[in-house]
């Protein structure tokens, strides 16, 4: 049986205005399996990294958890202090930012960014210390890894930056990484090596990684498992081959048909926009833009619902 590493349990969060509080993320739950790749995906907006800062306990001063747990090896993660959570952080679950270009200070050189992490997390000092920064970048693939350690940030191209913090994560052998659009400010040469490297370490590692992401190619090629996500709420989740061989949610079905294609020139488009935060939508948050909307899904909202074998979905067209 697989072990699951990590058990987000029904998170609801919302941020506070002035005047109102609006919800952002419902119910949303989801699990993560040693060594395996679990990728969230959804159009912008649709809460997949504030669900991934909600495993860390990183959200913005104005957003709340209203409810749900975030266990970790067996306990609410989201019960921890402050300076319990810093051990957590980066030590035993490591974030890949969306942009590398501004994740490490410029003030200092990218190895004594590192060298603090293993100082803290790794309790390494020294020649120790310099000796696990070294080894964690030629890991990264890093050529002349002692003489780059000394190079500040603005000396490193995008590709490389995204290395160096993957290199954060395996020098204090993180258990989860997530990696929030990894290769988005990156070329598509790089793209490919990142997430080549990625899948080398969770092979080689046992590491389990939570992969956010609107890139429905990367999730083919390099996820085990798919939560999809709109508006706040997961609406299917099922081991990769499932989603992409027997997709059942319309949400998602529109996703895939808005792949580019050699049947056609043509790509699909969704129709509409997805809602705003303040936008209120009885029912169903996605009825506006299905093709298959009936009274029913103006009404209620459809529960995540098993209809195979490690297949859920949100859908009455499953009733």
């Amino acid at each position: 049986m697989v072990e699951n590493i990590l058990e987000v349990k029904n998170i609801n969060l919302g941020f506070q205005s002035e005047d109102n509080f609006y919800q952002a993320l419902y119910d949303v739950s989801f699990s993560l399996s040693k060594g395996k790749t679990l990728a969230l995906v959804g159009e912008s907006g649709c809460g997949k990294t504030m669900s991934a800062m909600s495993i860390l306990n990183l959200i913005p001063k104005s957003a709340k958890i209203i409810s749900g747990e975030v266990v970790f090896h067996g306990e609410n993660i989201l019960n921890k202090n402050r300076k319990e959570m810093s051990h957590i952080r980066g030590g035993k679950i490591a974030l890949i930012p969306q942009d590398p270009m501004t994740s490490l200070n410029p003030l200092y050189t990218v190895g004594d960014q590192l060298l603090e992490v293993i100082n803290i997390h790794q309790n390494l000092y020294g020649d120790e210390a310099w000796s696990k920064a070294i080894e964690a970048f030629e890991q990264v693939q890093i050529p002349d890894a002692k003489a780059r350690l000394k190079n500040y940030p603005h000396e490193f191209s995008g590709g490389m930056k995204q290395r160096a913090i993957i290199a954060m994560a395996l020098a204090c052998n993180a258990e989860i990484i997530i990696a929030d659009e990894p290769t988005t400010a990156l070329d598509v040469t790089i793209q490919a090596q990142i997430m080549k490297l990625l899948k080398e370490i969770k092979e080689n590692n046992h590491t389990s990684i939570l992969l956010i992401t609107h890139d429905l190619a990367l999730v083919s090629e390099n996820a085990d498992e798919v939560a999809v996500m709109y508006s706040g709420h997961i609406v299917e989740k099922a081991p990769v081959a499932m989603f992409f061989s027997n997709t059942n949610h319309p949400y998602s079905k529109a996703l895939l048909k808005s792949l580019p294609s050699n049947k056609s020139d043509m790509l699909d488009t969704i129709k509409g926009q997805p809602p705003a935060l303040n936008q209120i939508i009885n029912g169903c948050k996605f009825h506006p833009r299905c093709n298959f909307c009936m009274d029913k899904c103006m009404q209620e909202v459809p529960e995540l619902a098993v209809i195979a074998q490690n297949h859920q979905s949100a859908c009455f067209l499953n009733n």
